[in-house]
């Protein structure tokens, strides 16, 4: 980051982005087709993500404690996500997100429909990028309509 720049909150900073990807992603949805926009999509966002998650393991380093206080506290900022601890111990992380306000902003600005392709399915490549000994689970996102986002980091038994 350059010195003249100021944080800001990475809700808005989601925000920003939908505002630019999404008119994008519909254009060539309609020049190109959708199947092949969102592949091309997901797989530059898989790139993105997976280079933010080394990025963020080179500045906080890796391991399940760096990703629960500076990943996922950075998700939390400002009260972007209101969730439910399951379980926290040294070697998994378990929490339900009850109100996610990415997913929100996307409805709100009429993106909900490319919400899921340009936010939640980075959180898999970012885990990998971030520490590879750590695993990640969902199966329920509230962006999809469930009544919850189920996450799971857990850490990878050493075989």
């Amino acid at each position: 980051m350059r010195d003249n720049y100021v944080k800001i909150p990475f809700l808005q900073q989601r925000e920003i982005e939908i505002k630019v990807l999404a008119p994008l992603i519909r254009a060539f949805s309609a020049e190109f087709g959708e199947d092949r926009t969102r592949e091309v999509v997901r797989r530059v966002m898989r790139g993105l993500a997976l280079e933010a998650g080394r990025a963020a393991a080179a500045e906080f380093g890796s391991g399940l404690d760096s990703f629960r206080k500076n990943c996922v506290g950075a998700w939390q900022e400002g009260g972007a996500l209101a969730s439910e601890t399951r379980e926290d111990s040294d070697d998994t992380l378990r929490f339900d997100v009850t109100r996610c306000d990415f997913a929100n902003v996307y409805r709100e600005l009429g993106f909900g429909d490319i919400g899921a392709l340009v936010s939640c399915e980075r959180d898999v490549p970012f885990t990998e990028g971030f520490d590879p000994a750590i695993e990640f689970t969902r199966s329920k996102t509230l962006m999809a309509g469930d009544d919850r986002c189920d996450f799971c980091y857990k850490v990878k038994k050493q075989q």
